[in-house]
């Protein structure tokens, strides 16, 4: 609080975290069609105002922190927090001189995200009422299917959550194209006629080769293609939407950073899913990307992060689905407290649960935190 009564945000603390992608029985990196990768970066932030604690996170490198640190918090210390909308185009603009995209877009994601819990935590509801309460629940698909994964990983992994009720499971493809028809079909075997397989190219193949595969992933009842091309070619991924067979859909989005990446795909006619990622885009701009696609008659996706987008979908009318992706559920099942039910394939929010419900489990993390910065209004 301050002198004339008003809630102010009064302390801040960020914390950067990096989880090995290793465990006990896999030591290897992960990979899709794109890269590798053998560690994942969390930034965590939490905000103080009013005598209550919002929460925040992005999955971003740990020198997002350091934008927090140097741009950020001037800009939200002895803010309103329940000036959310204010403070996201503020940050944004704070960062001219550095560039929006990619970790500045993280820090300003995981600051967001924290704002919108303490709001809602300072009004005593659900984050998911705070932001309109669209569905109880949402539906969730497995994600996974790593391209280095053995056969034998792939199917297990991918047969188990079809075994758990999901309806829908998504692979990578894309790094070593001559193989991934096989590695399909072993896909659909795993997991039987009753699920929806999906296919993941991170933009790995040329535009006729992916048009190619697109029409042998077909003989396997695939139903959604994601990034065949890149996203920066705007142009091909309308023309692959345009030819695809009737049966797939078309996806992208999950690099939108700004609300500008998710008109331009949606102008130049690029998806028949738009998907969007609170970690990245923010709680604002998610609800901006909610918004555009409701606009254009197109249904939304959330990308990864199950523990917070089964709140922050659930609130918004053209979200159909949250990607239950294999990472980021082992590390928010090892970082937070909370989390949301997962029932058949359907996230739950807990919406008696003030804010989005997650609390940190900071005694079990301490071992992967790399960087720490706290403070408070003077």
């Amino acid at each position: 609080m301050t002198t004339d009564g008003q809630v102010r945000v009064r302390s801040l603390r960020a914390d950067a975290y990096t989880v090995p992608t290793a465990t006990e029985d896999r030591k290897r990196p992960e990979s899709d069609g794109t890269i590798r990768w053998d560690s994942t970066g969390v930034l965590v932030v939490t905000l103080e105002a009013g005598g209550a604690t919002g929460l925040g996170y992005a999955y971003t490198a740990p020198a997002s922190l350091q934008v927090v640190q140097d741009v950020l918090w001037a800009v939200i210390a002895n803010a309103d927090p329940f000036d959310t909308e204010h403070l996201f185009w503020e940050m944004a603009r704070a960062t001219r001189n550095i560039g929006w995209a990619g970790v500045s877009a993280g820090a300003i994601a995981a600051v967001d995200i924290a704002l919108h819990d303490l709001k809602a935590r300072l009004c005593g509801i659900s984050l998911t009422q705070l932001l309109g309460g669209a569905h109880a629940s949402v539906e969730a698909y497995g994600s996974g299917g790593f391209t280095d994964y053995t056969d034998g990983e792939l199917t297990d992994q991918l047969g188990s959550w079809a075994a758990q009720g999901f309806r829908s499971v998504k692979m990578k493809v894309g790094s070593n194209p001559a193989d991934d028809p096989r590695r399909v079909a072993l896909a659909r075997e795993a997991i039987g006629t009753g699920v929806e397989l999906f296919v993941d190219a991170n933009g790995a193949y040329e535009r006729k080769q992916a048009l190619q595969l697109a029409e042998s992933f077909t003989e396997h009842g695939v139903t959604w293609f994601e990034e065949p091309v890149s996203s920066q070619d705007r142009q091909g991924l309308r023309l692959l939407r345009d030819r695809m067979p009737a049966s797939i859909r078309v996806a992208a989005g999950e690099y939108g950073y700004t609300p500008a990446d998710f008109r331009d795909l949606l102008i130049d006619g690029c998806v028949d899913v738009l998907q969007a990622d609170a970690t990245r885009c923010g709680i604002t701009g998610f609800g901006i990307a909610a918004s555009l696609a409701t606009a254009f008659g197109v249904p939304l996706s959330a990308h990864t992060a199950p523990a917070l987008h089964a709140s922050v979908a659930a609130a918004h009318r053209p979200a159909i689905n949250v990607e239950y992706f294999h990472d980021h559920a082992r590390i928010e099942a090892r970082f937070f407290d909370g989390l949301p039910v997962l029932d058949h394939g359907e996230l739950k929010p807990d919406l008696s649960a003030p804010g989005h419900g997650l609390t940190l489990r900071e005694p079990d993390i301490d071992a992967h935190r790399v960087q720490t910065f706290a403070v408070d209004v003077n």
